[in-house]
């Protein structure tokens, strides 16, 4: 499978099973499991054809790890805008976690803390070059630092993705710590 049929691939995937499911008839279960029969049956319903081998190599081989597969069935391993319960159990962070934005978004942070907009919760990265690359996808990307200790301490309950990817809830203006000056 070449690579930019990898891309579309996934990101067919991503749109159908983190945001517009029932666009192509899908109805994931509380915990965002579809059937993989249903999944390629109902792609190919609504005009996007691709096999089980090209699906079995776009998780494998996905960099961001971003779905899951369990025996028939598979999901999206987070980054949902529509209600899913992963059923990750609470986890405790390290002390800093990373956030990848672009400059334009720096005021309404700075007064709002991180929110998760669309998405059930705010990202967050274990390291500065992931969330590097997060921001790049906007723009010139700035990276935040999260007292994640500190927020732990405070009652903030943390995620650990399937990926790696931390979540949490939202993060207060109080808990970020910004490059440069303020």
């Amino acid at each position: 499978m070449d690579e930019r049929r990898a891309v579309k691939v996934s990101k067919y995937l991503s749109r159908h099973l983190r945001h517009e499911p029932e666009r192509i008839g899908l109805t994931p279960d509380p915990a965002g499991w579809v059937e993989i029969d249903t999944l390629i049956s109902a792609a190919t319903a609504h005009g996007f054809r691709f096999t089980r081998e090209e699906l079995d190599h776009v998780v494998a081989t996905n960099d961001k790890q971003r779905f899951v597969i369990d025996g028939g069935r598979i999901r999206a391993s987070q980054g949902h805008s529509i209600q899913v319960d992963l059923g990750l159990p609470p986890a405790t962070p390290p002390p800093y976690l990373y956030h990848g934005t672009v400059a334009p978004h720096l005021s309404a942070i700075r007064a709002e803390g991180l929110r998760p907009m669309t998405r059930h919760a705010v990202h967050l990265s274990a390291d500065r070059e992931t969330a590097t690359r997060v921001g790049a996808r906007r723009g010139r990307p700035v990276v935040l630092s999260v007292d994640a200790r500190a927020m732990h301490r405070d009652g903030y309950v943390f995620h650990l993705s399937a990926n790696g990817v931390w979540l949490t809830a939202a993060v207060p203006p109080r808990y970020l710590r910004f490059p440069g000056p303020h």
